[in-house]
């Protein structure tokens, strides 16, 4: 592990990126995050199975993409426009269905606007494929709060038993193949999948025995006082988090929105760390979060600031119009800002083969 960056730097990093691909549609500065966030997962993404994810991120918001601008086709969006590219077919709806198109005139100005709301989702889903392809899930589990290691357990074993279910499917298509067997269709899916659940069976079994002779699930005796202020702090906090983002949504709640957000995420807190109390457990060479890990999540930090101003002071630029027809523009401060998202890139170092046996 030695200098390696604390995982939770990673995810703040990528997070903050797509914070910032949230407050824009524009463009250039959408395919600008998307190019910082894949530069930095190519030089400082480990070798190891869970970091191969990240192409997996890519086509899913490249399908993400192409599945709104479908929809945009078929179904139309209440954008005015006069550079007509085709005509569908319309059907009839009834008048309960008003607003509702299905087929007609197909405007560049209907594509457009789907295009950037698509590629602003595809960002955002890229971002998070960057974090999953830097930050170990193992380490990641480690820094969890106690309240929250048992849910973690369950998400780290399936994301660590993902790439062998994939290996044992090629390895039975392949095997199939070279007897002269079919390995598609109906058929070839039903003769290689009961193999495969067969061996995540075993290893489920193997890994429940592992855990269950280690401790795993033990619990501490804690007051009924405690276990209700606990219940209280979680549920209060989780309530002020989501009544705290509404307000910040909307214009009405703008007066309330974040000191309400930042009182939910405190009450939160505090009912994950009195959870806590209820699993008892230690830390095996803890990672420490260093300077490298201010780096990175302050760089995260500083993009999602600058595009949350940007956004504020000129909203024109970062939310460019379709009507009338006008090529995007790139602002060139917060094009700026974004690129300070590579500073990871050059203050990390470099990723270690081997890193889940250090």
């Amino acid at each position: 592990m030695g200098d390696s960056v604390h995982p939770g730097a990673w995810w703040l990093w990528a997070l903050s990126l797509g914070i910032a691909a949230t407050r824009t549609t524009n463009p250039l500065l959408l395919a600008l995050l998307i190019a910082v966030s894949a530069y930095v997962v190519a030089v400082r993404r480990p070798d190891a199975p869970w970091a191969r994810s990240y192409g997996a991120f890519l086509k899913l918001g490249l399908a993400v993409l192409l599945i709104r601008l479908v929809f945009a086709v078929v179904f139309g969006a209440p954008v005015p426009g006069t550079h007509t590219l085709l005509t569908l077919p319309e059907v009839p709806l009834p008048d309960w269905a008003q607003g509702i198109r299905l087929g007609g005139e197909v405007t560049a100005e209907v594509l457009l606007r789907a295009l950037y709301d698509g590629l602003k989702l595809a960002a955002l889903l890229i971002c998070v494929g960057a974090a999953n392809a830097l930050a170990s899930p193992s380490r990641l589990l480690k820094s969890l709060p106690g309240a929250l290691y048992e849910m973690g357990v369950a998400v780290v074993v399936a994301l660590t038993f993902a790439p062998s279910l994939v290996a044992d499917v090629r390895r039975l298509r392949a095997a199939r193949r070279l007897r002269g067997r079919p390995d598609k269709g109906v058929r070839g899916l039903l003769q290689v999948g009961l193999p495969v659940l067969e061996g995540a069976l075993e290893r489920s079994v193997a890994l429940a025995a592992a855990m269950d002779s280690r401790g795993y699930g033990r619990t501490a005796a804690v007051p009924p006082a405690v276990r209700r202020t606990t219940a209280a702090l979680t549920l209060g906090g989780l309530l002020g988090v989501c009544a705290g983002t509404y307000g910040l949504l909307t214009a009405e709640g703008g007066t309330y929105g974040l000191p309400v957000l930042l009182a939910g995420v405190g009450a939160a807190l505090a009912g994950l760390w009195l959870g806590g109390r209820r699993s008892p457990r230690t830390r095996y060479r803890p990672d420490p979060w260093g300077a490298r890990a201010w780096l990175v999540s302050g760089s995260g930090a500083a993009v999602a600031a600058s595009l949350v101003l940007a956004a504020s002071a000129d909203p024109a630029a970062l939310h460019p119009g379709v009507v009338p027809l006008t090529a995007p523009s790139l602002p060139v401060w917060p094009a700026a800002a974004a690129l300070l998202g590579l500073l990871p890139a050059f203050v990390t170092p470099p990723p270690e083969n081997f890193e889940e046996s250090s």
